[in-house]
């Protein structure tokens, strides 16, 4: 099957079993790399930022746990997926990762490195970080709301409500050479709380109390309903 099919039956099937809406969409860079951070609840995330409505080659890193599995590990491939090891330090999917984003190709990468089981934020590791800094590319934060129960609202014959909402870009610069752990920490800070940002209340989690993002949410007016 062809990528465009896939996406095309994908978009159809979550156009009619869900109720998804897309904010934001406007942040999205239209052309070039980027690296779009997501936080990461259910399998049903990768769906719905497949077919968002800006950028159609978005791909995606995704566990290699996934590879023989019968639908996911095919559907990956199709996408264009990379699967990375995530109990070592994979430098080969680091390197793919990094040549496709170069080339200007849209990277999904979820800064909690696993789904969380609480459908909450849980704390984010700095391996995307280092790839932004390699790669010199924009960071474009999503939270995405509702797909923590979707499959089980879907066999109850509901239809879950779910909410992909983008932030403004970003950039990290090089990080410095003297504290530089606790420099990558701050960054790593930074997206998670950008993406609790984007989320209701009930989503943040490991960052509820992180005085930036209490900043940001100060910025917007508010938290989001």
């Amino acid at each position: 099957m062809k990528r465009e099919t896939l996406q095309r039956i994908i978009k159809y099937l979550l156009a009619h079993l869900t109720d998804l809406r897309f904010i934001g969409v406007e942040n999205i860079p239209t052309s070039g790399g980027a690296i779009v951070a997501t936080n990461h609840m259910s399998r049903m995330d990768i769906p719905v930022l497949f077919v968002n409505p800006v950028r159609p080659e978005i791909t995606a890193l995704v566990a290699d746990k996934y590879v023989n599995f019968p639908v996911i590990g095919w559907l990956s491939r199709v996408a264009g997926a990379i699967f990375i090891d995530r109990e070592r330090a994979d430098f080969g999917a680091f390197r793919e990762a990094q040549k496709l984003i170069k080339a200007g190709i849209p990277m999904g990468i979820a800064p909690e490195g696993t789904r969380s089981t609480t459908s909450q934020l849980i704390e984010g590791k700095s391996g995307m970080i280092l790839l932004a800094i390699k790669t010199g590319t924009p960071i474009v934060p999503v939270g995405l709301a509702g797909t923590e129960d979707s499959f089980k609202r879907l066999f109850t014959f509901r239809k879950p409500h779910i909410t992909a909402r983008f932030g403004k870009t970003f950039t990290i610069t090089d990080l410095p050479r003297e504290n530089r752990e606790e420099a990558l920490q701050l960054a790593t800070d930074e997206v998670m709380c950008r993406i609790a940002a984007l989320l209701p209340e009930k989503y943040w989690g490991f960052y509820k109390d992180h005085p930036r993002l209490r900043e940001l949410v100060a910025e917007q007016g508010g938290p989001v309903v």
